[in-house]
C-alpha cells in the first residue's frame, strides 16, 4: 500500500477499489525506504531554490524599464508556470512528513494537484509557443513577421494558461480525500472506471508528449538549419535574434532530459496496466522508476533560471541595468532627502 501512495503522490497512477490487487508486487523495501526518507528533503530543496529563482526571473522581466521581447514573454510565462510548481510541492512534503495523513482539507487536496498538472501541461506548450516564435524569426522571418508581435504573444501566453487550466479538470474531479486506518486521510486519485484512467493517461501522454514533442522537433530542427546556413548572415547586424535563440535551445535541451524520462515511463506504466507488459520485477522496477523521473522533470523547475544567467547574455544584460537603475533611484531618492533636509535646516536658523 505505500508503494501504490508513493506512485499516487504526483503522477497520475490513482488509488482505486479497483487497484488493491496490485499492492504488493515485489516491493523493494530498502530503495522505497530510502525514497520516502529523501523526498520531503529533495520536495523542500527544490521548493526553497525554484521560488528564489523564478521569482528573481520574473522580477528582472517586469521591473526592467524596457518592455519584454516576444520571447522573453514566453519565458516570463514559464517561469511563473514553475513558481507555480514549487508554490505547491511543500504541501507534500508536509503530507509525506505526516505519514500520508493529508491535513490540508478536500478543497487543497484538489487545488494543489490541479497546479502541479498545470505546470507539466503549461511549461511546454510555453515553450512551444517560444519554439514556434524562432522558428517564425529565423527561418520565415519576411514572410511570416507580422505574427510576432508582443500582442499576439501575450494572448498566447492566455490561451495557454487557459488550455493548462481545461486539461487539469480531470485532477481535480477525481483527486478525493480517503481514510485508510495504517494512514488516516489520504488524498489520491479515485478514478471511477478503468477506461477512464486509460482516457486520462492517454490525454496526458497525447497533449503533454506527442503532440508537444513534435511540434518543438521540428522547429529546432529547422532552427537549427537556418543557424548554419548562409541565410542568417542577414541576423549579424542585429545579435539580439541569434543570442536569444541559443538560450531558447539551451531551455529546451534541458526540458527535454527532464521530462522526456517521465513521460516515456509513463507511457511503458499504461502498457504495463493494460496486460500488455507484463512482470513482477519489472513492475516493481517500472514504480521506482516514475517516482525518480517524476523530480527528474520537478528540477526543470530550478535550471532554467540558471540557464538564463549563464547562456542569456542578453538577461545578464538586463540584469546589470535592473540593478544599475535601482541605485540610480536611490541615489536620486538620497540626495533629494539631503537636499530638503538641508532647506529645512536652513529656513529654521
Amino acid at each position: 500500500l505505500k508503494t501504490l501512495l508513493l506512485i499516487s503522490l504526483l503522477t497520475t497512477i490513482s488509488y482505486g477499489n479497483n487497484n488493491n490487487t496490485n499492492e504488493t508486487h515485489c516491493p523493494d523495501h530498502e530503495l522505497w525506504e530510502w525514497l520516502t526518507a529523501h523526498q520531503p528533503v529533495y520536495i523542500l530543496l527544490i521548493t526553497v531554490l525554484g521560488i528564489m529563482l523564478n521569482m528573481f526571473v520574473l522580477i528582472v522581466f517586469c521591473f526592467h524599464k524596457k518592455a519584454c521581447t516576444i520571447a522573453e514573454i514566453y519565458l516570463s510565462n514559464l517561469a511563473a508556470a514553475d513558481l507555480v510548481l514549487v508554490s505547491c510541492l511543500p504541501f507534500w512534503a508536509v503530507n509525506m512528513l505526516n505519514d500520508f495523513n493529508w491535513p490540508f482539507g478536500h478543497f487543497m487536496c484538489k487545488v494543489i494537484n490541479v497546479g502541479i498538472k498545470m505546470n507539466a501541461y503549461c511549461s511546454i506548450y510555453f515553450l512551444v509557443l517560444v519554439s514556434i516564435d524562432r522558428y517564425v524569426a529565423l527561418v520565415h522571418a519576411m514572410s511570416h513577421g507580422r505574427m510576432r508581435s508582443p500582442k499576439y504573444a501575450k494572448l498566447g501566453c492566455l490561451l495557454t494558461w487557459g488550455f493548462g487550466l481545461l486539461l487539469s479538470i480531470p485532477v481535480f474531479i477525481f483527486r478525493e480525500l480517503g481514510y485508510i486506518p495504517e494512514y488516516g486521510t489520504v488524498c489520491y486519485l479515485n478514478y471511477p472506471s478503468h477506461n477512464v484512467h486509460v482516457i486520462c493517461d492517454g490525454i496526458l501522454i497525447i497533449f503533454s508528449f506527442v503532440i508537444p514533442i513534435s511540434i518543438i522537433s521540428f522547429c529546432t530542427l529547422n532552427i537549427i538549419q537556418a543557424l548554419k546556413s548562409q541565410a542568417i548572415e542577414r541576423f549579424n547586424a542585429e545579435n539580439t535574434e541569434r543570442k536569444a535563440t541559443i538560450l531558447v535551445l539551451a531551455v529546451l535541451v534541458a526540458f527535454l532530459i527532464c521530462w522526456v524520462p517521465f513521460h516515456v515511463i509513463t507511457i511503458v506504466d499504461v502498457l504495463l496496466r493494460g496486460g500488455i507488459l507484463e512482470g513482477c520485477h519489472f513492475e516493481n522496477a517500472v514504480d521506482i522508476s516514475l517516482q525518480i523521473f517524476t523530480y527528474l522533470a520537478f528540477l526543470n523547475s530550478i535550471l532554467n533560471p540558471i540557464l538564463y544567467v549563464i547562456v542569456g547574455k542578453n538577461f545578464r544584460k538586463k540584469v546589470r541595468e535592473l540593478f544599475q537603475q535601482w541605485g540610480h533611484r536611490t541615489k536620486t531618492s538620497s540626495d533629494s532627502t539631503r537636499s530638503n533636509l538641508s532647506s529645512t535646516l536652513k529656513t529654521s536658523v
